[in-house]
């Protein structure tokens, strides 16, 4: 039977420590082997990849897209 947050104690812990946990575990996991990606999110990825080399100067600050998110988002 393999381990739960229950059965290691890790529900207990404070949300902030339990979050540097997934990062650590994360790290641990993407550090063994890439992760696979299927051919059609690799497509994807290329096509996305030669979209933005075509259009260099189509892009949006990252401070207004934070701005607009947080404002779509607000309660």
């Amino acid at each position: 039977m393999p381990p739960t947050l229950q059965s290691l104690g890790l529900d207990q812990l404070p949300r902030a420590d339990r979050l540097t946990l997934v990062q650590a575990l994360w790290d641990s996991i993407a550090s063994e082997a890439p992760v696979p990606i299927s051919e059609a999110r690799r497509r994807e990825l290329e096509r996305r990849a030669d979209e933005d080399d075509a259009s260099p100067d189509d892009l949006i600050p990252w401070e207004q897209v934070k701005a607009e998110t947080r404002a779509r988002f607000r309660p």
